[in-house]
C-alpha cells in the first residue's frame, strides 16, 4: 500500500504527470551526454516514473476494422518508401500514445529509427538524460524532447523547410490531439479494474523486465491507474468517458469532409498523430468500442495501408 500511495502521491503533481499541461518554450537543458536538449515543457511526453501509464498495445495486427475503401490508395504508402539517412534513436514505451505519434510519423516517412524500451521502473535507459518523459529521441547525436518537437524536427530535416504546417487547420487539428484527444485515453482504457488490468497485458513481452517486476507493475499499476483515469474524468469535466471519446472521433472525421484524409489525397501531420494515438489503443476494449459507435473505420484503415509497416530496425529491450 505504502508503494501505491508514493505513486498516486507523484502522479498528481502540480506539474501534472499523466500528461504535461501547457506548451512551453523549447529550453536547453545542461549535462546531457548526447549534445543539446530540446524540450518544449510537459505537452506530448508522458513522465517516466514508476508506471507512469498503461498499455497501450503490442505490435499486432489491427482486428475489427471494416468500413470501404477508395480508390487511388495504393500511390500513398509508396510515396514515403524511401529510407533517409538520418540516425534516430528512440526512447519511449511500447504502450504510450505519444510515442506512438512519432511512430506513426516515422513509419509513415521510413524514416529508420532505433527503439528503446525504457524501464519504467528503474529509468536506467534515460540516465543519460534529466528530462525524465517519454518520448526523448536522439537525432543525429542530438537529444529532442517532446511527441511534437521530434515530428516537427525529423519534418524540417526531411522537406528542408521552414514552414511547420501547410495550413491552419492542419496545426489546429495536431495541437487538438495533444490539448483534447490525448486527456481521452486514461478514463476510458482504465474505466474498469478489468480494462485497467488489460493495459498492462505488454509486459509479458518486455524481456528486460524480471518475473517479479511484471507481477509488481502490472498489479501495482493497474489499481493506481484506475484511480488516476477516475481522476483524470473528474479533472477534465468528462461524464460519460466513452461518449467523450465517441464524440471527439467522429468530430475528427466531420473535419475531414469529402477528403480521404486532412492531408488531402495523402495524410499530413495531423492526420498521422491522431492515427498515433488511436492506434495505441488497438488491443483494449476501448478501441472494439469506438470502432463499433464511431464513423473512423474507413479513414482508421485507409491510415493503415498509407503508414505501412514498421521502419524500425532494432528494437532494444
Amino acid at each position: 500500500m505504502s508503494l501505491l500511495r508514493g505513486i498516486l502521491r507523484r502522479g498528481f503533481s502540480s506539474a501534472g504527470w499523466w500528461i504535461g499541461d501547457g506548451v512551453g518554450r523549447p529550453r536547453v537543458l545542461s549535462g546531457s551526454r548526447v549534445g543539446r536538449t530540446v524540450d518544449a515543457s510537459n505537452t506530448g511526453s508522458y513522465r517516466v516514473g514508476a508506471l507512469a501509464f498503461g498499455a497501450a498495445a503490442v505490435a499486432a495486427a489491427s482486428v475489427g476494422v471494416s468500413g470501404g475503401l477508395r480508390t487511388g490508395l495504393a500511390w500513398v504508402s509508396s510515396e514515403a518508401a524511401q529510407p533517409s539517412p538520418i540516425q534516430i534513436t528512440l526512447y519511449a514505451y511500447e504502450p504510450c500514445p505519444f510515442c506512438n505519434k512519432v511512430r506513426a510519423f516515422l513509419d509513415f516517412h521510413r524514416v529508420q529509427y532505433r527503439w528503446v524500451e525504457v524501464n519504467p521502473l528503474s529509468k536506467k535507459e534515460l540516465s543519460f538524460s534529466e528530462y525524465k518523459k517519454v518520448p526523448v529521441a536522439v537525432i543525429n547525436g542530438e537529444q529532442v524532447n517532446n511527441s511534437a518537437d521530434i515530428i516537427l524536427r525529423v519534418d524540417g530535416m526531411l522537406h528542408e523547410k521552414n514552414t511547420t504546417f501547410s495550413s491552419e487547420e492542419e496545426e489546429k487539428w495536431f495541437r487538438w490531439v495533444d490539448t483534447w484527444l490525448v486527456k481521452l485515453t486514461p478514463p476510458n482504457i482504465y474505466r474498469t479494474a478489468s480494462e485497467s488490468l488489460q493495459t498492462f497485458d505488454y509486459l509479458t513481452e518486455v524481456s528486460n523486465f524480471s518475473p517479479w517486476q511484471k507481477q509488481s507493475v502490472r498489479l501495482v499499476g493497474a489499481t493506481s491507474m484506475y484511480f488516476i483515469g477516475k481522476r483524470m474524468k473528474k479533472k477534465y469535466g468528462i461524464e460519460d468517458e466513452r461518449q467523450a471519446l465517441y464524440s471527439a472521433v467522429d468530430n475528427w472525421i466531420d473535419a475531414l469532409g469529402q477528403k480521404d484524409f486532412l492531408g488531402g489525397d495523402t495524410p499530413n501531420k495531423a492526420d498521422l498523430a491522431v492515427f498515433g494515438v488511436l492506434r495505441s489503443l488497438r488491443n483494449f476494449d476501448t478501441y472494439a468500442d469506438m470502432m463499433a459507435n464511431t464513423h473512423v473505420a474507413g479513414w482508421y484503415r485507409r491510415m493503415e495501408i498509407a503508414v505501412g509497416p514498421s521502419a524500425r530496425t532494432e528494437i532494444f529491450d
